[in-house]
């Protein structure tokens, strides 16, 4: 299958910054240097003929074998022409992993990029407020989705339930962001009165 027409305008308009392309199950893939990602993709978003104005995720691949980089995904549609088309950067994982975020672009990467940050912990710069969003936020066993993470994790049973009994979650996220104002009066006396007090305090 022939790949989008997108491939030839990218390689037109960013010459060396687009690395490869290929077509996977009808998908057209394109490789893009990592210090222009964000300028090839507000492109993408803004240029009359492209208008890929949808941003449909945001994830991170390692592969098994460790040699190869990790890769960030943004998966793109435009919703005018239905068209879509992937973008991937490839980054060394003996380096920190960063690059620069898109919430500037697309206020929908918000949560998308807090979960690669807290699955694979890749850094997106520019991000405001880039914290994890599935693991609390002292989770300190590193990054549950790389592959050099152990299937049961780092610790032990009994430290990893140690550790989540001691999270005290309310005192790094909001009421609002719990989801627990409904259920405020079944709560224990002793996290209704931390909570009280953040409010109070202006802790979120």
């Amino acid at each position: 299958m022939a790949a989008s027409p997108s491939v030839a305008a990218l390689q037109a308009r960013f010459a060396d910054a687009i690395l490869r392309h290929e077509v996977s199950c009808g998908d057209t893939i394109v490789y893009v240097t990592p210090a222009r990602v964000h300028e090839i993709l507000a492109w993408l978003r803004d240029d009359a003929g492209q208008l890929f104005d949808y941003l449909t995720d945001i994830t991170a691949v390692e592969y098994r074998d460790m040699e190869r980089p990790l890769e960030v995904v943004w998966q793109l549609r435009s919703l005018s022409r239905k068209a879509d088309l992937r973008l991937k950067v490839e980054l060394d994982t003996a380096a920190p992993l960063v690059i620069d975020s898109v919430f500037d672009l697309w206020k929908g990467a918000d949560w998308l990029e807090r979960e690669v940050f807290d699955m694979f912990g890749v850094s997106f710069t520019g991000h405001p407020d880039l914290r994890r969003i599935l693991m609390w936020e002292t989770y300190s066993e590193g990054f549950p989705l790389r592959k050099d993470f152990p299937l049961r994790g780092h610790f032990s049973r009994a430290e990893q339930t140690r550790q989540a009994l001691n999270a005290n979650p309310e005192a790094n996220y909001s009421l609002e962001e719990l989801s627990i104002a409904e259920a405020y009066s079944e709560l224990p006396a002793d996290m209704k009165e931390r909570l009280n007090q953040g409010e109070r305090g202006g802790v979120k």
